[in-house]
């Protein structure tokens, strides 16, 4: 495997790639390997498969809306 030694990283860059990191649980060199990835090699989108995921969660927020009762019951309940 090929090495790369990148230099002068911004302070600010290099705080962002470190949170991300953590965020996903990487390594910072394993954050920059994927993230060069997603920019070099990005996945193409199913247009299908996105569009019957959209419609089946489409589909359960279907119900009926709760009421304002039902909203200020739910919010009393939590302050108890």
């Amino acid at each position: 495997m090929a090495t790369i030694t990148v230099k002068n990283i911004p302070d600010d860059l290099y705080a962002a790639l470190k949170a991300r990191a953590e965020a996903h649980h990487r390594s910072i060199n394993s954050e920059i390997i994927v993230c060069i990835e997603r920019t070099v090699r990005p996945q193409r989108i199913d247009v299908e498969a996105a569009l019957s995921q959209a419609r089946a969660l489409r589909r359960l927020g279907t119900g009926a809306p709760l009421s304002d009762e039902e909203l200020s019951a739910a919010k009393a309940e939590g302050r108890s």
